[in-house]
């Protein structure tokens, strides 16, 4: 999606070098529609430059930041030389993200939707996330709950998700925790089976978490979370033990909780 506005001074912005002259290049921006700025020869690297053309070519892809912006004549000042390698590669790796996802819009709404679908939709996502792209990595990871803030409709939010969680790649994380469940009641293996399905969440836990309960060693088992941040996955390992405390405590028997495996002779 390319803007229709003007990029802020002081904003980072991906371009296209379109034509190199002695005294700068210009440069076309790739976010932005009919935009083009210009790059001072002073501004394209440090230093004396002795030809542009031995740090630029034509058609090669830069990162910018916007110096000036003159709309009454149309003129955009940039630079390339004040933008850092750490800069340079998070704002290409942004630039792409965005591309991958107006990919994902065509997927999911098909090459024919109109130009004012593809507007609503994109800017209930930009409104609240930001960015296409982030837009759907949360609708990956939260389904629908992601996009309630949106104003999007119910069709627009479904067909979202669906197209989100076949194509998106979520970043997951893993953390692992140990239940030691006791019961001294003759009941005593239907004691822990239900601390178990509770540690499990009863068929209740969130979507974008995969959380999984195995036997190790009487009396001990292992409780794995998989989800896509730390303190998510940490949250969902505290609750996991929290129920099957509760749900054995409940019969008169006891749970601990470990963040690493003890053995006996701890």
């Amino acid at each position: 999606m390319k803007f229709s506005g003007w990029p802020e001074p002081g904003e980072l912005v991906v371009g296209k070098v379109d034509e190199i002259e002695d005294f700068g290049v210009f440069v076309d921006l790739e976010e932005y529609q009919d935009r083009r700025g210009l790059v001072h020869v002073s501004e394209v690297a440090s230093g004396w430059i002795k030809n542009v053309r031995d740090h630029v070519t034509v058609d090669e892809t830069v990162v910018c930041k916007v110096l000036e912006v003159n709309e009454s004549s149309q003129q955009i000042d940039l630079s390339i030389k004040d933008v850092n390698d750490h800069q340079r590669s998070d704002k290409i790796q942004d630039w792409k993200n965005e591309r991958k996802a107006e990919k994902w819009m065509t997927l999911a709404f098909g090459e024919e939707m109109s130009d004012e679908q593809y507007t609503t939709v994109a800017t209930g996502l930009y409104n609240e996330f930001g960015s296409l792209y982030d837009g759907f990595e949360q609708a990956a990871i939260h389904g629908k709950e992601a996009l309630e803030p949106t104003d999007l409709d119910d069709e627009d939010v479904d067909t979202i998700v669906e197209t989100a969680r076949e194509n998106v790649s979520v970043p997951y994380v893993n953390v692992t925790g140990y239940l030691q469940l006791r019961s001294s009641s003759p009941e005593g293996v239907d004691d822990v089976r239900d601390a178990l399905e509770a540690a499990e969440g009863n068929g209740e836990v969130p979507d974008e978490i995969e959380l999984t309960v195995t036997y190790v060693g009487a009396p001990e088992y292992r409780v794995k979370v998989k989800a896509p941040n730390y303190k998510v996955a940490e949250d969902a390992l505290e609750q996991s033990a929290d129920r099957a405390r509760a749900a054995i405590g409940e019969r008169g028997g006891s749970a601990e909780f470990h963040r690493e495996r003890q053995t006996d002779d701890e």
